[in-house]
This record gives C-alpha cells, structure tokens and sequence, in this order.
C-alpha cells in the first residue's frame, strides 16, 4: 500500500494548535517533511526532494545558515518562530508559492540575492561556469566586459563580477519591474562602480557596445510546456518564461543579433533548456557545443564569434 494513501494532514489544525504541538528544530523538520510528502508539492526552485524543501524553509525561515551545527537541532524555538514557521508551511502548501518568494531570497553561486515575483528564481545551471571563471573561454584572462541577457534578479550578471573582480558587466532586461530587484542585489553587494542594470529588449539598449563575454537565459518555454507546468511556477513573471510555440522565438533572435555586440575573439553562451532539441532541429547545420555540468543541467550551449560568422547564413 502507498503510504501517501492512508497519511492525513495536520494543517487541519490552526497555527496555534500546531504551534503549540512542535517544540524544536528537529520536531520542525520532521512535521515539515512530512506535510510536503503528503502534499505532493512540485520541487523545482533549488530543492529536490521534500526532506531539502523542508531544510530549506526551516533554517531560512529562521535566517540560520546551511551549515548550521547539528547540536541546534534540539533547541527550541520562541512561540514566534515556531508561528512563523508553520505561517510558512502553510503558504508553501496552500498557495504553492515557491519557497524563494516566501523567504525573499535565493542562492546562485554560492551568493544570496534578492527575489520576488518580478523576477524568476535563480537555478541555472551556469552558476558552475561562473564559480570556474569561465576557465574553459578564457584560461589565462578573464573577460574584462560581459553582458547578462534576460538578467532578471542579476544573478548570473552580479556573480560573475563577484568572481571575477576585474570585469565590468552591464545586465539588460526588458522588464522594468525585474530591473528594480536587479538594482537591488547590485546596491547589496556594493557593485554599483562595475555593475549597471540597463532597461534593454536584448540589444537595444546597449547600441554600439562590445562584450568579451554574453550569457543570456532568456525565456525558452514552450507553449505546451507552458500550460502544463506545476502551480509553482505560474507564480513565476509569464514574460521570462515562454517565448512562442516551439520556446525558440527570442532565442531566434539572439543568434541573429549577437554577433554584433561581441569581440572578435569573443564567446555567447545561452541556456534553452528543454527547447534543446527544438534548437537542433530548427539548425541542424549549426554545432552547437553543448555544455555539460558536474551538478546537473542541460540546454546550454557555447558559440564563439567565428563561429557564429561561419554559420550567420542560418541565422538570417
């Protein structure tokens, strides 16, 4: 017998009937494991499994870091943190609001940024490549410009200068709203003499510039895909998400356009995700390298700038 079948819910007690109940860290993690496994919540922003997602929340929930020592499991907690904490099971469970949004924060590259509903929780894969420097383009320098297409929350844009301390990065994003949050997280780690959020629709804002470097995660869900995702995400701004029928629209573009505003030597690195094979097929004449990652993820491909000249005929 499934044991989901036959669990019951406790969230059928008010918040102060169930805070009244949990006492510790370890009572926490344990009821919240088991609301989630009941619950079948999706795990798709940063979290794999119903024991992580509770992890998650209960140390974020009590601003606690990961790496938190063991011996705190058996403290308890003040009747306040014990309300916010089921306050925040419930949320997760009853809205499937993503837990990034209930917390206001996300990780990337081993950096905490700032996020909300204007923007989309940060879990690309190219955090590996920005945590490596981009060793693989640029083995003995690092690239001195770099454009973050799509940037968002600037994740990926703010971590590479993060990294890679000499390097000027501009973000562009055709949201005004997600630029806001983006200005956000560069003013929280104090970026703003090498960092500027751009109000651009890919290029357009950025006219006559040139990048070492371009990395874009634009939107590439499809249309099916879209109308068939978890809750989870339809909490996520629609406008970074899909991009037409096949997910390839703006990425059509970004191969016309790029080339443009790179150096001659120059690299453009862009995630698609699941769009990978619609890609393919939309140019099979192109090889695209597609990346691989230590700690997951796919649909990232590299062109440098030769060979986007190579294969421009394609892209017209």
């Amino acid at each position: 017998m499934n044991p989901r079948s036959t669990a019951v819910s406790t969230l059928t007690l008010n918040d102060e009937q169930l805070a009244a109940e949990l006492f510790t860290l370890r009572d926490f993690l344990r009821w919240t494991t088991s609301e989630f496994h009941i619950s079948r919540i999706h795990f798709g922003h940063g979290t794999a499994s119903a024991w992580d997602e509770a992890v998650a929340l209960v140390l974020g929930g009590l601003h606690l870091p990961w790496d938190v020592d063991p011996a705190v499991l058996d403290a308890r907690l003040l009747a306040p943190e014990r309300k916010r904490l089921v306050e925040l099971v419930r949320q997760r469970i009853e809205t499937r609001r993503p837990l990034a949004y209930l917390l206001g924060e996300a990780f990337f590259a081993g950096y905490p940024f700032l996020v909300d509903e204007r923007v989309l929780i940060p879990r690309s894969p190219i955090a590996e490549l920005i945590e490596h420097g981009f060793a693989a383009w640029f083995p003995d320098n690092p690239p001195d410009r770099v454009l973050d297409v799509g940037a968002g929350s600037g994740c990926i844009g703010i971590a590479t200068a993060l990294h890679l301390p000499t390097a000027e990065v501009d973000l562009v994003d055709i949201s005004a709203e997600a630029l806001e949050v983006a200005k956000a997280n560069i003013t929280l780690y104090d970026l703003g003499l090498r960092v500027r959020a751009v109000l651009s629709d890919l290029f357009e804002g950025v006219k006559g510039q040139r990048y070492d470097l371009i990395v874009a995660n634009p939107p590439y869900v499809n249309a099916q895909d879209l109308a068939t995702m978890p809750a989870e995400f339809r909490h996520e701004p629609a406008l970074a998400l899909g991009s037409g029928k096949d997910g390839l629209d703006v990425v059509r573009r970004l191969l016309r356009e790029a080339r443009g505003y790179l150096e001659d030597d120059g690299v453009l690195i862009v995630e698609v995700g699941n769009s990978d094979r619609a890609l393919e097929s939309a140019f099979p004449n192109v090889p695209f390298l597609w990346l691989e990652f230590e700690r997951g993820g796919h649909g990232v491909f590299a062109l440098t700038a030769g060979e986007l000249d190579e294969y421009v005929q394609y892209f017209i």
